[in-house]
């Protein structure tokens, strides 16, 4: 059971590292890999799970998540702007007429992905804190 418990955990570090990566390259998606791993620490190891869901960053991505809440609008705005900002300083790495294409195409359509998710409505108690948000008690 032990072995069991620390793949699980080795899982989940695995996960929260791709989507760590992912942060930073438009290409490859944040949120199903943190709530891989936020499954696989709910499982092996609840410290972890609790520390990842309290993390300013990634523990939005779990909270809406589980709560289906959806998405704040602000956090929209700046994954769009994030997205196309990478996209464009690919491009201009490339210069190939096939990349500006390719690039246009995908960061279209995660842009409309992005667009097409549940807006969590904020409500008047929401203190936006960087790129998530938390409620004032």
């Amino acid at each position: 059971m032990k072995a069991k418990r620390l793949l699980v955990n080795v899982l989940g570090f695995l996960f929260l590292g791709i989507g760590a990566v992912g942060v930073f390259m438009p290409l490859l998606p944040t949120t199903p890999f943190v709530i891989l791993a936020a499954v696989c620490f709910s499982y092996s190891n609840r410290k972890f799970y609790q520390r990842l869901r309290r993390s300013p960053f990634f523990g939005t991505y779990i909270v809406h998540y589980e709560e289906k809440q959806g998405v704040p609008m602000s956090l929209k705005i700046k994954s769009i702007i994030f997205v196309w900002v990478s996209l464009t300083l690919s491009m201009v790495a490339l210069q190939t007429l096939w990349a500006y294409i390719l690039l246009s195409v995908i960061g279209a359509g995660v842009t409309v992905h992005l667009l097409m998710i549940k807006t969590k409505k904020p409500t008047q108690y929401t203190i936006f804190e960087g790129m998530g948000e938390r409620k004032c008690q």
